[in-house]
């Protein structure tokens, strides 16, 4: 086992407040400065369990990639509230009345074309400590599956609050390559690299 991470200066560990979070889709306020914490993507596998005389044997299952939540500050400018709800009639939902009976769909929730109002995407890029990207994940097929507001309190000095749970179907993570590439790809200040 190597000990070059306690021998070596130039050896950085990931650290967890490197962070930046960019919802495509809303105008100029795509990257989420007012992030607070952010969940990354996690998956698990079902099993199959099978018998056979008197021992079992497993086999993996489906895929299932658990909801990501977000705490976002709310602050007056941009307004983080009047974001969330563009984005939830964004995604298809509606008061509904005589003249309007649309109703929420997954295509208008999860859109990434350019003419659709859903989420373009969900991007959660982790830094280095010069601000380079090392690690990006995309969720796929995203869409809000719930926004919750924080409490208001006269006793309280906290900053205000927006909790989002973001539903997705799969995630992709892309790293920096370290090194001699094998694939021809790394990230540059930021920005995917050549492929």
């Amino acid at each position: 086992m190597s000990n070059k991470f306690w021998t070596e200066s130039s050896v950085i560990p990931k650290r967890n407040f490197r962070f930046l979070v960019q919802i495509t889709g809303m105008g100029n306020n795509d990257q989420l400065w007012w992030a607070k914490t952010m969940k990354l993507p996690s998956v698990s596998f079902g099993e199959v369990e099978h018998n056979f005389l008197d021992n079992k044997y497993y086999y993996p299952g489906r895929a299932s990639w658990d909801e990501v939540n977000m705490t976002l500050v709310d602050p007056v400018s941009p307004d983080a509230t009047a974001l969330m709800h563009e984005m939830i009639m964004g995604q298809g939902y509606n008061v509904k009345s005589k003249t309007n009976q649309k109703t929420i769909s997954k295509k208008k929730a999860a859109d990434s074309t350019t003419s659709g109002k859903g989420l373009k995407a969900v991007i959660i890029s982790v830094l280095d400590d010069e601000g380079v990207v090392i690690e990006k994940w995309d969720l796929q097929n995203v869409w809000i599956k719930s926004v919750s507001y924080s409490d208001l309190d006269y006793s309280s000095d906290e900053l205000r609050q927006i909790d989002v749970s973001f539903r997705y179907d799969w995630a992709t993570c892309e790293t920096a390559n370290t090194g001699n590439s094998t694939d021809g790809k790394y990230y540059e200040k930021g920005l995917i690299g050549k492929q």
